[in-house]
């Protein structure tokens, strides 16, 4: 067996069904088999999938026992040689396995690998590449530092944004939304630390395979990361959670600065939460237009899933023009640059890869629409914030 994929869900039973499409195909030619593990869904998730893909194995939960145990309880599972370690609000190229099984075939050094997650508007997404959070580097990365200067190898190292992003590149923290971890790397560091219920847990594996004597890398094949919008990193409710999560790490890996750490980090706490609250409230005044019935949408397709899009933007009120597209062609690029909030491909027509690269753009000074799928399986226009069927 040469690859275990494992995916734990709650409560996103559309966005896992366009995922497990996306790992079906990208796993055409590979020895491999994937998990899904239920924490307790309340939507069905479960019985929902079990029709659609059966050949996934799956683990249900009886209540929300976290992602870190969740991922632990396929691993223990798993049979490949190496595990991937995949958030269900993702999709994959159809290269994207194949890509990572080469270059860890071919680097026996690598422990883990991680690749370019892209954002919803097809812009690069910074958690792709981090360094380890020290203390230093954890304060600038709360207190802004980092963000004012992203190029900065000093105070931009939380994002390492200095490095190419079209390179292999040697990284230090992998993202828990898509870890490509080496099985023998696993066996000798051990597993998820479940002390971490959400958030922390990928930097604390991370650092562990590091200090076994392998490496991590970064490789420039890309996936979409819904997330990357979907949460809003600037809210309260996430920087307690982080804060959380760096107190654990910190005081497993560097329990000599964790009192100082503690004071600068909680001085940043009361900082964000005053920029979060002002953050919040100036997007409930200038984003009211993003109710569903206000939204434009290019509808790309042919044949009958091009009615029965046109038909769920209908029931749902919205605003769109139609590509109607011939032998798989691809709208001009000039449309990425015309008033439309989401474009819509249908993946019963367009492959994944051709969808991710179509968006994929590094100009983010530039409005650009955002990423929406048709699922021919579910009948339902995918985007960030909605699921309309």
């Amino acid at each position: 067996m040469k690859l275990s994929v494992i995916i734990v869900n709650y409560n996103v039973r559309y966005y896992l069904e366009q995922c497990l499409l996306s790992v079906e195909k990208a796993l055409c030619g590979v020895c491999g088999e994937v998990f899904v593990v239920d924490n307790n869904s309340s939507d069905d998730s479960v019985a929902y999938l079990k029709s659609r893909f059966p050949w996934v194995r799956y683990i249900e939960n009886a209540k929300n026992v976290g992602f870190s145990c969740a991922n632990n309880q396929a691993i223990r599972e798993a049979r490949g040689e190496y595990v991937l370690l995949l958030n269900p609000d993702t999709f994959v190229g159809e290269s994207t396995l194949r890509e990572c099984i080469d270059f860890m075939d071919n680097t026996p050094t690598a422990g883990m690998c991680g690749v370019g997650m892209m954002k919803v508007d097809g812009s690069f997404a910074p958690e792709s590449r981090r360094g380890i959070p020290t203390p230093f580097v954890a304060f600038c990365k709360m207190s802004g530092l980092g963000a004012l200067f992203p190029k900065s190898r000093l105070f931009g190292r939380y994002y390492m944004q200095y490095l190419n992003k079209q390179s292999i590149n040697p990284i230090e923290i992998v993202s828990g939304a898509f870890m490509f971890i080496r099985k023998e790397a696993l066996d000798r560091v051990g597993l998820l630390d479940e002390a971490f219920f959400m958030y922390g847990e990928d930097i604390d594996l991370s650092y562990r395979v590091l200090k076994a004597g392998y490496q991590n890398y970064y490789i420039p094949t890309h996936i979409l990361h819904y997330k990357g919008e979907s949460t809003k990193k600037d809210s309260l409710k996430y920087v307690n959670a982080f804060h959380k999560a760096m107190v654990i790490f910190f005081k497993k890996h560097y329990a000599h600065y964790s009192f100082i750490y503690s004071v600068l980090i909680t001085l940043t706490i009361v900082m964000k939460g005053v920029m979060s609250y002002c953050v919040q409230k100036m997007r409930s005044w200038s984003q009211r237009k993003f109710e569903v019935g206000q939204l434009k949408f290019l509808l790309v397709s042919d044949g009958q899933n091009l009615d029965d899009m046109k038909g769920i933007a209908e029931k749902h009120h919205l605003k769109y023009d139609v590509f109607r597209s011939h032998l798989g062609d691809m709208p001009s690029t000039d449309v990425l640059y015309r008033d439309y909030d989401y474009i819509a491909f249908d993946t019963g027509r367009y492959s994944f890869s051709a969808i991710l690269e179509f968006f994929r753009h590094d100009d983010p000074a530039r409005r650009r629409p955002c990423i929406a799928t048709y699922i021919p399986s579910s009948k339902s226009i995918m985007t960030f914030k909605n699921v309309l069927n």
